[in-house]
This record gives structure tokens, C-alpha cells and sequence, in this order.
């Protein structure tokens, strides 16, 4: 299948596991995670609607975005694993970023930003599961805590919800007690109501498990092979 015709599916099955409980599909957006992905094939599914994009690395996009830069309501997220050091450029070249795992790093983003005179939009990531290979914030940990009562020192932040990768496993499941899990801590940081803090955003779910996410209130789904199939190599023609 064509990257629009695997795009026009995913939206057919986002639509059917809300209705499973009774959701508002348009309340699920749909993330093409670009990784790996060249331009070209980028284009195809910007072709068929898609509008926000994910990238996991700083550098890997940094090569795309001269190419890709003519595509104006193109949303760009960062949402792999951002070391400190590269907190900088991935200010410059990303309006979003999802996945803020330390309050270190928060502060450097907030620096980095406020020095380009920009309103960085981030989501924290909290590993659900305390995985030690996954980064991310543990659920309801010192850290977490204080990163969400110190936002408003973040004046070049915006704190939007929170994002996570649950255990991997082949049925999908598997993932639901961990996707509850994170719901409910959505709901309870929204409920707390941190000065500075916006939960508008619960990005979870990924290609093998989105439909489970969908139903247990993700409101964001990053979806690479469901899309692009086995990642076409960089430099690759459509």
C-alpha cells in the first residue's frame, strides 16, 4: 500500500476505536513519525493531509529541514530522547517538544528559547513503567513534582500534557494497564491545576498498539511503520 493509502486507513481505524468508546475522533491527532524517512516520502504524506510530524533526532532533521522548509503549516516535534547538550539546536529548529525527561533539561530548553526570543511548546515524558533502558520521569516522582510547581519560572515554556513509550510486547493488549496508567496521571496533574501548566495533550500510542491508546484516551498518536511501512532510507526516491 501507498503512504496515502496507509494514512487514509490509520484515519479509518483512529475513527473506529473511538467510536468503540465513544470518543470524538477529531480529538485524536495523528503524528507521522519521520525518522529515517526522506523528504520525498515526507511530501507524499503532507500529499494526503498530514500535517505534524515527529523526528528523533536533532541532527537527522537538521539535514531534512532546508528540503522540507517550503511546507509552511507543517507542525515539526521533537520526540526522541534530547540530550542537554543539543537543547540549543533542537530550539532553533523545533517549535515543539515532546519529550522533556529532567527538570535540567526544561531549564535549558527555557534558556535556549528566551535567548531566540521563542515560546517552546513541550510535553514532560514519564516513563510509565520504569523501564531502565527508556528515558522519561517516573510517575508521580520528586522530580515530576517539582518540575510541574516550578513551571512558571519557565517563561519561554509551555507545558501542554505529557507524553510515553509503554513496555514493548506483541499483543497489544499488553499495553492498556499502562496506557490507564498514564491517563490517570494526566488526570491528576489537570486536576492539581499547576500555575503554568496546560494538560491539553496525552501522546501515546504507537503503530502496533494506537487503536488500545485511542480507546483508553490518547489524544495524540505518533505512527511511523503503520505509515511509511519499513523505513525508506534517507536519499530514496518514491
Amino acid at each position: 500500500m501507498s503512504v496515502i493509502e496507509n494514512i487514509a486507513q490509520v484515519r479509518q481505524q483512529i475513527q473506529a476505536a473511538a467510536r468503540r468508546v465513544h470518543r470524538n475522533p477529531d480529538d485524536v491527532t495523528l503524528m507521522g513519525v519521520t525518522k529515517t524517512v526522506a523528504a520525498p516520502h515526507i511530501r507524499e504524506a503532507y500529499a494526503a493531509g498530514l500535517r505534524i510530524f515527529g523526528e528523533n533526532r536533532v541532527q537527522e532533521f537538521a539535514t531534512k529541514a532546508e528540503a522540507l522548509k517550503d511546507l509552511p503549516d507543517a507542525e515539526w516535534h521533537m520526540i526522541g530522547h534530547l540530550q542537554t547538550n543539543k537543547a540549543a539546536k533542537a530550539t532553533e529548529l523545533f517549535p515543539h517538544i515532546d519529550s522533556v525527561d529532567s527538570l535540567r533539561l526544561a531549564q535549558k530548553l527555557n534558556s535556549a528559547a528566551t535567548d531566540l526570543s521563542k515560546k517552546l511548546s513541550v510535553l514532560i515524558e514519564i516513563n510509565i513503567a520504569g523501564e531502565s533502558a527508556k528515558s522519561g520521569l517516573p510517575p508521580h516522582s520528586a522530580e515530576l513534582g517539582e518540575l510541574l510547581k516550578t513551571a512558571p519560572e519557565f517563561s519561554a515554556l509551555e507545558i501542554r500534557g505529557i507524553m510515553t513509550v509503554p513496555p514493548y510486547d506483541e499483543n497489544p493488549e499488553q499495553s492498556r494497564p499502562y496506557f490507564r496508567k498514564m491517563r490517570t496521571q494526566f488526570e491528576q496533574i489537570a486536576s492539581r491545576k499547576f500555575p503554568g501548566v496546560r494538560m491539553r495533550v496525552l501522546s501515546m500510542g504507537i503503530s502496533h498498539e494506537f487503536e488500545i491508546a485511542v480507546e483508553e484516551g490518547s489524544t495524540c498518536v505518533r505512527l511511523g511503520t503503520a505509515i511509511f511501512g519499513n523505513r525508506p532510507p534517507l536519499g530514496s526516491k518514491p
